[in-house]
Parts: structure tokens; C-alpha cells; sequence
């Protein structure tokens, strides 16, 4: 296959207040949500300004991949589209159409398998295409990442710096708290072909992280950003709770490392740098919160080196040991059923 073209699909996010309530309702279409259930959502935005950074980091971040892209002989002009705000993908794919692109590579800002995280992006493109319709372009998602090293290295980097910020003294007994997006868990069972995908590859990565950054230290893998109705049980424990029993079992200082993000959007500063952060502060816990890898040289190097495994049939570099592939089987990470807030 000749590829003529490099999309980044992402998550989208307001960039003014006027923007955030139809973003939000962008979010929950389709699952019956009163704009009630979205205001305290509504409220963390607005604490922002109304701005979310997501849509300047995918900039920033496809900035630097064309130059990348440059410096490497990689000659695929460089699009953009999200799934839930502008620039939409589906108009990000009518432009591609009419600047004659054919075959597109997409690379997803999310690193592990499951459903809201992988196989929905690939609805996405379904979706965009069809509206596009006849001479839309054909987009082939990169593969998930969870494990390369251009993922781990940037992470494990950030922890360090992170641990900098501590006291030496009580290195004894800081740990390491990884955190991720919850997700259902009836979603987290269904995650790949077999299940279990989501929440494998995050405590692989969490290993590995831990494993080049701290191996002296202990670490956990907790959840954060959970949403939906309380019946519906979701992965835990949540970032909060268990930072409360780490200091009742007597740790002093924690490294928060949110290895489930590939950017510091607004879920990763308001749960983690605002609720987390005063969640320690009322605990008594030394807290520091390890950056994600943004636009770091080798987690823009590692997009690069995405497509030229499809392009120049390069070696797939990883640390891990699950297997990833290419294209989804059918069956893989059913979508959640939908039901209507009460």
C-alpha cells in the first residue's frame, strides 16, 4: 500500500467559553445526558477560562511530527481531526479529498486498546468517510503504543524529574501512583479480542515505567476521571481514595505518573493538579506530578517511526510483551450499551 498522507486523530476540546457547553454535549450525543449531569463538567472548563489545551497540543504536536517528517525523508502532508470539536474529522476528510489524497495513516492520541481509546477512533473514520462520501480517503490506523519505547522512555523521564521535586530524606517512603482514565468495567472486560486489553497494557506500561524510572520504589496503578451514573460499577480505586490509604499505611510522598495520557489536557490538570493535588495537601503528602510526553523529541521521533513500519516495513520496536496489530478484528471492544441518565 502507497500512502500519500498523515492524520492525527484526537479527543477535541473548547477553545472559548461559548464553545464548552456544545462540546460537552458533542461528548455524551447519543447516551440521553441533560445538560444538568454536564454541569459540573461545564464548571471544570470554565475554571480554565473556557479553554481546554488539548486543541494547542495536537498543533504543537503536528508541528512537530512535519518536522520530523522533514528531517527524516518522510514526505506525507500532515492533516488534523478530532472527534469532538473543530477541526471535525469529517471536514478534516473532505479537505483531504479535495487536496486528492487517497491513502491516509492516522495516528490516534491514545496508546492502549479498548473500546472509547482504539476501536472508536475507528468508528470515527467509518463515520467521516460516509459523510464525506464518493473519493473519500481511505485512512489506516497506526497501531497501538503502549510498550514502545518512544512511549515508556518519556514517562520514565518525566518520573524522574518528578521525584527531584521531593524530599531525598524520605525517599524510604514515597511511591509511585500511576493513573490512568477509568473506564467501566464491563467496557475494561471487553477490551480486545480476548479482553482485558485496557487494563493489560497499562500495567504493562506501568511496569515498565516504573522499571526504567524507580525501580527502589513501590508503584500502583489507580483510575481517574471517572463520569457516568454511580450504579455502573467503573474501574478502581479512584486517585483520591487511594491516596488516603497510602497515607494511612504511612507513606510520606508520592510521584503521580499519568501514563494513560499523551498530553497534559484539561482532565489531567483538574483531576491531577487541582483534586489530587489538594487531596495530598489535606493528607500531609509530599506531591509531585510527572509531565506526559507532549511533544518530547522521542515521543515525536516514535510517531515517526509508526509509519515507516507501514511505510519502509521497519522493525516494530517495544519493550513489552503483548502483541499489537494493525487492523482490529471485528469483534474486538464492543461498544458500551447506551443507556439514558435517570
Amino acid at each position: 500500500m502507497v500512502y500519500d498522507a498523515f492524520v492525527l486523530l484526537s479527543f477535541g476540546g473548547p477553545e472559548k467559553p461559548d464553545d464548552v457547553m456544545p462540546f460537552l454535549r458533542n461528548v455524551v450525543r447519543g447516551r440521553g445526558v441533560p445538560d444538568e449531569r454536564l454541569a459540573e463538567v461545564y464548571e471544570h472548563y470554565m475554571h480554565f477560562g473556557g479553554v481546554s489545551p488539548i486543541n494547542q497540543q495536537c498543533r504543537d504536536l503536528l508541528a512537530a511530527i512535519g518536522t520530523e517528517f522533514a528531517a527524516h525523508g518522510v514526505s506525507l502532508p500532515t492533516y488534523w481531526g478530532n472527534r469532538n470539536w473543530h477541526p471535525m474529522l469529517a471536514d478534516t476528510v473532505a479537505t483531504m479529498r479535495d487536496d486528492g489524497v487517497e491513502h491516509a495513516l492516522g495516528f490516534a492520541t491514545s496508546a492502549y486498546g479498548g473500546y472509547s481509546s482504539c476501536k472508536q477512533y475507528w468508528e470515527d473514520i467509518a463515520a467521516a468517510r460516509a459523510h464525506v462520501g464518493p473519493g473519500a480517503p481511505r485512512i489506516a490506523k497506526l497501531r497501538q503504543f503502549h510498550d514502545h519505547p518512544g512511549f515508556v522512555n518519556p514517562h520514565a523521564s518525566a518520573v524522574r524529574e518528578a521525584l527531584e521535586e521531593l524530599e531525598p530524606a524520605r525517599r524510604a517512603s514515597t511511591r509511585l501512583v500511576f493513573t490512568a482514565h477509568s473506564v467501566p468495567v464491563s467496557m475494561a472486560r471487553t477490551a480486545g479480542p480476548e479482553g482485558g486489553r485496557y487494563t493489560a497494557q497499562l500495567e504493562e506500561t506501568a511496569r515498565l515505567v516504573h522499571a526504567a524510572a524507580a525501580a527502589d520504589l513501590g508503584y500502583d496503578l489507580v483510575w481517574q476521571s471517572r463520569s457516568g451514573p454511580p450504579h455502573i460499577p467503573w474501574l478502581e480505586p479512584d486517585i483520591n481514595d487511594h491516596l488516603a490509604l497510602l497515607a494511612e499505611k504511612g507513606v510520606t510522598d508520592v510521584v503521580v505518573s499519568p501514563i494513560g495520557f499523551v498530553s497534559d489536557h484539561l482532565e489531567v490538570i483538574w483531576d491531577l493538579d487541582n483534586e489530587a493535588k489538594e487531596t495530598a495537601a489535606r493528607l500531609g503528602l509530599g506531591y509531585a506530578r510527572a509531565a506526559t510526553p507532549g511533544v518530547h523529541p522521542e515521543f515525536v521521533a516514535m510517531v515517526r517511526q509508526l509509519v515507516q513500519e507501514r511505510t519502509d516495513d521497519q522493525e516494530r520496536p517495544a519493550l513489552g510483551t503483548l502483541p499489537t496489530w494493525d487492523v482490529c478484528p471485528a469483534d474486538c471492544c464492543p461498544p458500551p450499551a447506551r443507556r439514558k441518565a435517570p
